[in-house]
C-alpha cells in the first residue's frame, strides 16, 4: 500500500487576506509531501529502476517533494475542486496564465492573484514537485528521489547532453547543460573516455574537439583575499565541463560521457498521482482539502508532455484503481510525451526542436489520443486506452507547435491523414499564436530571432476552457467542438502548399520547412527505459545521407496576410495589426535560418499606403483596415463578442480585450500612428 503524508511547514493568508467575491479570502499552505511506496505493487511497476531503489525496514521506497496549496480560508466556500498545476521546470505557472498575474514562485501578495479568476471561482490551486532533477533556488519546487544501484554496485552508462549558447564568453557549463538542474557526475575524469563535438546544424557531421582542449572542471572567479582584485581558478569538477576556447553562438556542442548514479525520475508520476489522489479521496483531518469532488490537471509545454505521458502510462488510476484527474488540459505539448521515465533521464531537457535537442526521445509513438498504427514500425497504440479511468481531455496548442513540436501528429495518423478523436477529447488550435504568450502587456522584442516575437494575447482562452471543462465533468455539458486544421477542408497542408500561400513580404525570412520527426533507434532496451546514446537515425532505402525515415508533419493554411485560417482565432488575429506566425528563424551567427526554440513572429503591417508603396509590401495597410484607432478597438470587441457567443471566451474578458486594444494596442504593437 502506498502512503503519503503532508507536512505543513507554513500557513498564512494569501494576497494580504483580501476577499475574492463570494469566496472570501484565501490562505496558503506549504511544506513537504512524504511518500512511501511498495516497489513490488502493480501500480508502481512502470517506474524504471524502482527495483534498484533503496528500501526501508518495511521494504518501502521513500521520497519527498515540495508542495503548496492556495485554498479558501473558509472551506465551506470552496467549490470542492482541485486545480493541479504541473508548473514548468520547478516554476509555478497557472496564476500567471489563468489569472493574468505577475509570475512568482512564492505567490503571496495581491499582484500574484492577478484578476482573481481561480479565487472568484472557489478553486483550490495545488502544486507538488514532480521533477527530480531540479536544484533548490529561486523558489523552485524540488522533488528528492533516490539513486538506483544494481546489486549494491554503482550504475554507469553513456549519456548525451547539448550546450547551445545564445551569447559568447561562457567557458563552463554544468553537465546537465542547465544551471538549475542536477547533473549526472562523470564516472571518469579522463576526457579521452568521452567525446566532445560541435556542429553548425543538427544533421551536420560533428567536429571532434580534441580531448586535451577541454576538461571536467569549473571556472571560478571572485575577489582575492590577498590581492583585493578579481582572481580566477580552474578546479576539477565531475559535474562540470570547462572549455577554455569558449562556447560560441552558432554551434551545437555535444558531450557524450559515462555518467554514474541515475536518479529514479519516473517517481515524478507517482508523486503527482498519489498527491492528487490524497487530496481528492482522503476523508481524514490530515487532508486540508477534505471533501474535494473533482480534480483537474494542467501542464504547459514540458509539463503538457508530462501530463500526456502520465495518462498514457496509466497513472490516472491511483493505487486503488480510482480515477485521479477528472479532466486534463495539456497545453502546447505538441505531439510530445515520452522522455522522463528512463535511466539517466534529464527531465529539464526540452522536446526535440528543429535546432535544439533535435534527437530526443520526447516525441515517440503514440502521438494521438486515438488509436492508430505507426506506418514505420507497424505498432498500434493510443494515449487513451483505459475507459474506466481515462480523463476528459482538452488538448490546446498554438501555431508554434505545428512548426516546432510536430503538433499535427496529435490529431493525424503518422502519414498525415485526419484521425478522429475520442468523444472525450477536444483539440483546439490557437491560431497564429506562439508557444508562450505572456498575458501582461509589453513592447515587441526580437532576441536572437530574425523578427519580433509573436505577441498575440490568448490568456482569455484558458479561463473559458476551465469553465467548459468543469461543466463537462460535472453536468456532462458538451464543450465546443474541436477547432483544428484538417486535411478534409484543406486547412492542414504540406510545406509547399503553405509556402505558395504565404505573402512575399519584403525582408522576411521564412523557415525552409517545419521541424521533421525522424525515426530514431534508441537500442533494444529502450522499451525497458535503458537508452542507447546517441540514438541511431533509421534511414530508408533512398535517403542514406538524409534525415532518415520520418513521420508526416503538416502546418495550418494561411490567408493573404500570412495568418492562420483554421482554429480558434484570438481577437488580435481576427483584427490583426500584422502577420503573426508560429515560427521565427534564428538570426545570423546564432544558427541562421533555423527555428529559434519556440518563438513565433510578429511582422507589422505597413501603416499607410505610402509605406506600402515604398516597401513593396503586398499586405493592406493598417489605415485601410481601420481608419481610426477607435475602429480598431471596435473590431477587437466585435471579435471578442463572437468568441463569447461560441463558448470560447468569457463575457468578463470582452472589456479586457477592449482595454488592451486602446490606442492601437500599445505597447504590445510596434505602430507609429
Amino acid at each position: 500500500m502506498n502512503r503519503i503524508a503532508l507536512r505543513i511547514d507554513d500557513r498564512r493568508p494569501f494576497a494580504n487576506g483580501q476577499p475574492f467575491g463570494d469566496t472570501g479570502p484565501y490562505e496558503r499552505l506549504s511544506g513537504r509531501a512524504l511518500f512511501a511506496i511498495d516497489p513490488l505493487a502493480e501500480a508502481n511497476r512502470d517506474v524504471v529502476d524502482l527495483e534498484n531503489a533503496p528500501r526501508d525496514a518495511e521494504g518501502l521506497v521513500r521520497f519527498e517533494a515540495d508542495f503548496m496549496i492556495l485554498t479558501p480560508a473558509d472551506p465551506a466556500k470552496a467549490n470542492r475542486r482541485v486545480f493541479y498545476d504541473y508548473g514548468n521546470r520547478g516554476h509555478k505557472r497557472a496564476l500567471q496564465f489563468f489569472n493574468d498575474a505577475v509570475h512568482s514562485n512564492d505567490p503571496l501578495i495581491p499582484a500574484h492573484a492577478g484578476n482573481g479568476f481561480f479565487m472568484r471561482r472557489g478553486y483550490s490551486v495545488a502544486w507538488v514537485a514532480w521533477e527530480g532533477d531540479m536544484l533548490p533556488g529561486d523558489g523552485r519546487m524540488v522533488l528528492d528521489v533516490p539513486v538506483a544501484t544494481e546489486n549494491g554496485q554503482t550504475i554507469t552508462d553513456k549519456i548525451r547532453v547539448e550546450f547551445i549558447p545564445d551569447a559568447p564568453g561562457a567557458t563552463t557549463y554544468p553537465l546537465s547543460g542547465r544551471v538549475a538542474a542536477h547533473s549526472y557526475r562523470t564516472a571518469s575524469m579522463d576526457t579521452r573516455d568521452a567525446v566532445f563535438t560541435r556542429r553548425r546544424y543538427p544533421y551536420d557531421t560533428p567536429e571532434v574537439i580534441p580531448s586535451d582542449q577541454w576538461s571536467f572542471a569549473t571556472d571560478m572567479s571572485g575577489m582575492g583575499a590577498e590581492t583585493k582584485v578579481a582572481e580566477r581558478a580552474i578546479a576539477p569538477s565531475d559535474w562540470h565541463i570547462f572549455y577554455p576556447a569558449g562556447f560560441q553562438p552558432g554551434w551545437i556542442y555535444e558531450l557524450i560521457y559515462t555518467a554514474k548514479d541515475p536518479k529514479i525520475m519516473g517517481l515524478g508520476h507517482v508523486a503527482v498521482r498519489d498527491f492528487v489522489s490524497f487530496l481528492k479521496y482522503d476523508e481524514t483531518a490530515a487532508n486540508p482539502l477534505k471533501g474535494t469532488e473533482k480534480a483537474y490537471g494542467w501542464g504547459r509545454s514540458q509539463t503538457g508532455r508530462c501530463l500526456r505521458d502520465f495518462v498514457y502510462r496509466g497513472y490516472n488510476a491511483d493505487a486503488q484503481g480510482r480515477k485521479v484527474f477528472d479532466g486534463v488540459m495539456p497545453h502546447v505539448a505538441g505531439a510530445g510525451r515520452k522522455w522522463m521515465n528512463h535511466r539517466f533521464s534529464n527531465p529539464i531537457v526540452s522536446g526535440g526542436q528543429q535546432y535544439e535537442d533535435h534527437f530526443n526521445i520526447a516525441d515517440s509513438f503514440p502521438f494521438s489520443y486515438a488509436w492508430s498504427t505507426d506506418h514505420l514500425t507497424g505498432k498500434r497504440d493510443a494515449i487513451l486506452k483505459r475507459s474506466e479511468t481515462d480523463p476528459l481531455v482538452f488538448h490546446t496548442q498554438t501555431s508554434t507547435e505545428y512548426w516546432v513540436r510536430r503538433g499535427s501528429l496529435a490529431h493525424t495518423d503518422t502519414q498525415g491523414n485526419d484521425l478522429p478523436q475520442p468523444e472525450t477529447v477536444r483539440v483546439y488550435c490557437w491560431s497564429s499564436s506562439q508557444h508562450s504568450a505572456n498575458p501582461l502587456l509589453k513592447a515587441p522584442e526580437k532576441g536572437i530571432g530574425r523578427h519580433y516575437s509573436n505577441n498575440v494575447a490568448t490568456s482569455m482562452f484558458f479561463r473559458a476552457m476551465l469553465d467548459a471543462m468543469d461543466a463537462w465533468a460535472t453536468t456532462g455539458q458538451s464543450p465546443p467542438d474541436s477547432r483544428i486544421p484538417t486535411r478534409a477542408d484543406n486547412t492542414l497542408v504540406d510545406y509547399a502548399t503553405w509556402k505558395a500561400q504565404f505573402p512575399a513580404i519584403p525582408g522576411v525570412m521564412t523557415l525552409a520547412c517545419p521541424n521533421v520527426l525522424p525515426l530514431l533507434d534508441f537500442g533494444p532496451d529502450a522499451d525497458k527505459g535503458i537508452l542507447r546514446e546517441p540514438p541511431v537515425l533509421v534511414h530508408g532505402k533512398n535517403d542514406p545521407d538524409g534525415p532518415g525515415l520520418s513521420y508526416t508533419v503538416l502546418v495550418p493554411a494561411v490567408d493573404v496576410d500570412g495568418n492562420d485560417i483554421p482554429g480558434v482565432r484570438a481577437p488580435m488575429v481576427q483584427a490583426p495589426l500584422g502577420t503573426y506566425t508560429g515560427w521565427n528563424p534564428r538570426a545570423h551567427g546564432f544558427g541562421h535560418g533555423v527555428q529559434w526554440r519556440f518563438e513565433g513572429s510578429y511582422i507589422p503591417f505597413p501603416e499607410t499606403q505610402s509605406e506600402k508603396a515604398a516597401t513593396g509590401d503586398p499586405r493592406a495597410p493598417v489605415l485601410d483596415r481601420y481608419p481610426t484607432k477607435q475602429a480598431y478597438q471596435n473590431a477587437i470587441v466585435a471579435a471578442a463578442r463572437d468568441l463569447v457567443a461560441q463558448g470560447l471566451m468569457l463575457e468578463e474578458d470582452v472589456a479586457r480585450c477592449a482595454d488592451m486594444a486602446a490606442d492601437w494596442g500599445r505597447p504590445r504593437h510596434d505602430i507609429a500612428l
